[in-house]
């Protein structure tokens, strides 16, 4: 496979999907103005996937040459998704721990708003824990980067395996991981990061309600009132109604 042409061709076939109407009324899911072209996402992912269906034996490291390529060309927000889009068949089983390294940079390079870091998170990263759980703790480091997105991330790329059946087994993650990760972000100054750690509290209290419950109640004074009320948005209602008494409601 010629990459680059491979990118253009791809590229070519996201642009001619374009609909400026769509476009516009992307616009208000975001508080900035992006860069888009109106395609949807399930359209960008069957783009990707329809250059490949006949091309199964494209090897992956290819395929992450071609998704760094047009990552590095991308001037619209679909075409950092189709960047994505392209490894999401082989994420489980034919990439390996250095895929966590190119997604950390990709977030700091390319990413710029809430919903390409969760489309990396949920549908990139997700496969691929499911074929190497083991590596989800490196993500913890992620709370120490420079990046808004990296941060995110850090919580968002997690949520799925709170608790999780992979395979024969059972993946929990451990509760020190999950609070660990909240101390550290819930005083972030990005909005973005801290509603990360709100998702990622209120999906923990449907495992863990009671340590997640104490954890409001020793932190609730320090957190951001969006973050709180999501953490507690599923919880039993009378534990949310006694925690909300605590002054976050």
């Amino acid at each position: 496979m010629n990459v680059p042409e491979a990118a253009g061709e791809l590229s070519t076939t996201l642009a001619a999907r374009a609909d400026p109407d769509f476009a516009a009324g992307m616009q208000r899911y975001f508080p900035y103005e992006i860069r888009a072209l109106g395609v949807g996402n399930a359209a960008v992912a069957g783009i990707a996937a329809d250059y490949f269906r006949d091309r199964r034996d494209v090897p992956a490291a290819t395929r992450l040459l071609l998704a760094q390529e047009l990552l590095a060309r991308a001037k619209y927000h679909e075409e950092v998704l189709l960047g994505f889009a392209v490894l999401h068949k082989v994420a489980r089983t034919q990439l390996g721990d250095e895929l966590l390294d190119h997604c950390e940079h990709w977030l700091g390079t390319y990413v710029s708003n809430w919903a390409q870091c969760d489309d990396l998170c949920l549908k990139l990263l997700y496969p691929f824990f499911l074929g190497h759980p083991d590596l989800i703790p490196r993500t913890r480091r992620w709370v120490e980067s420079d990046s808004p997105w990296v941060r995110r991330a850090a919580n968002v790329a997690v949520v799925k395996f709170v608790r999780r059946t992979v395979g024969r087994t059972v993946f929990e993650l451990p509760l020190p991981h999950v609070l660990g990760n909240c101390v550290r972000l819930m005083h972030d100054d990005d909005v973005y990061v801290q509603k990360g750690c709100g998702w990622l509290l209120k999906v923990t209290a449907e495992v863990h309600p009671d340590e997640v419950a104490e954890f409001l109640r020793t932190w609730h004074t320090e957190m951001p009132r969006d973050t709180f009320r999501y953490a507690v948005e599923k919880m039993d209602p009378r534990l949310r109604r006694s925690l909300m008494e605590l002054g976050q409601g």
